[in-house]
């Protein structure tokens, strides 16, 4: 792992980090299109990140919050919590975390990964402008591979699940990830996602719950529950022809993939719902469009990739389907995103 260095632009030369200066960090979302808690039980997963950011930024010193901001800026305990990590490791942080400004434009517990966003991105935003109490301009120049490493850290202290969100919305684009029982999976390949292609997002308004859920997987792991591997070789062959289809620019192939990994999700893990079942019929019948649920499941929402060209019209057909039978349920449009940190499917892992 690199280790963290202090860096002043202004000195040396280096560059703000992308997305802002520094003390703002932008990054977004991820679904995965197929691989649920293969990342920590091994195998082959399919992660997309989407342009729906969560953005954090460290206010001045004594600056007053946006107008209209919640009072804990939007991070919630997050922001103490990353505060207290971080400062195990950079020595010389003050006892507590300067205030910052929070937003995100995904839906909270849905899937997409936005509570990861938002811990990633504190802790891009933190460490890039935090000056330690012995003094010295400008922050810590943290390697993207080790803020990948912190924040897995940090989170699987708390949920005990794998590292495929991080390095998703870190690297961006499409990921194909192997995964590993500990640490972070090792990034197979990394591709941009088809221009012509746009992805549309079902927000069932119901929320999951991912401790609950990774309780539950490892329980069966300690068991040798044979749905559980039968779910990971299905799952894992899914995600296999995922990828070959994004590659091989095959919309029809992708979906159909998309939706093998679906069955194997509801069929074996029981991760889908009957509102979620209703759904994905609702979105095939009024738009012919196959959706998947992304994330542990029990809630949360389905995602879909269609020709960008048909986007608007797809978004408004599903609109109009959900009606009044659905009437908190939201219909998302996205695109394929770049991550905090593309670079990082290049390096090698430590």
């Amino acid at each position: 792992m690199n280790a963290p260095t202090r860096a002043s632009g202004a000195e040396d030369g280096t560059a703000a980090p992308r997305g802002g200066p520094a003390g703002h960090a932008v990054v977004p979302c991820r679904a995965c299109l197929s691989g649920e808690d293969l990342d920590w039980l091994g195998g082959r997963s399919v992660s997309l990140a989407l342009d729906l950011t969560t953005s954090v930024t460290v206010r001045p010193p004594g600056a007053r919050p946006p107008a209209g901001a919640v009072p804990d800026g939007g991070a919630g305990a997050w922001a103490g919590e990353v505060w207290t990590f971080l400062r195990r490791r950079l020595p010389g942080l003050g006892p507590r975390p300067p205030a910052v400004t929070a937003r995100s434009e995904a839906p909270a517990a849905s899937g997409l990964s936005s509570s990861t966003a938002l811990i990633v991105a504190l802790f891009r935003a933190f460490t890039e402008a935090a000056v330690p109490v012995a003094g010295g301009a400008g922050g810590w120049s943290v390697p993207a591979r080790t803020l990948a490493q912190w924040a897995y850290e940090f989170e699987f202290a708390i949920f005990n699940g794998g590292g495929m969100d991080h390095l998703a919305v870190i690297a961006g684009g499409l990921l194909l990830l192997d995964g590993r029982t500990t640490g972070l999976p090792e990034i197979t390949h990394r591709a941009d996602f088809p221009d012509e292609w746009a992805v549309v997002v079902l927000d069932s308004a119901t929320r999951k719950d991912t401790s609950d859920h990774i309780r539950s997987v490892r329980a069966q792991l300690t068991a040798g529950d044979t749905r559980l591997a039968a779910y990971r070789e299905r799952t894992d062959a899914a995600s296999a022809a995922v990828w070959e289809a994004v590659r091989g620019r095959d919309l029809s192939a992708l979906g159909a993939a998309m939706s093998r990994a679906h069955r194997a999700m509801r069929d074996l893990q029981g991760m889908s719902t009957p509102l979620l079942e209703e759904l994905r019929s609702l979105a095939l019948h009024a738009a012919d469009l196959p959706l998947k649920l992304s994330g542990a499941g029990g809630g949360g929402a389905l995602v879909g990739v269609c020709p960008a060209a048909d986007q608007a019209e797809v978004v408004a057909r599903l609109r109009r389907a959900l009606g009044p039978a659905h009437p908190r349920a939201r219909v998302i449009p996205a695109r394929a995103a770049a991550g905090l940190a593309p670079e990082i499917a290049a390096a090698p892992a430590p």
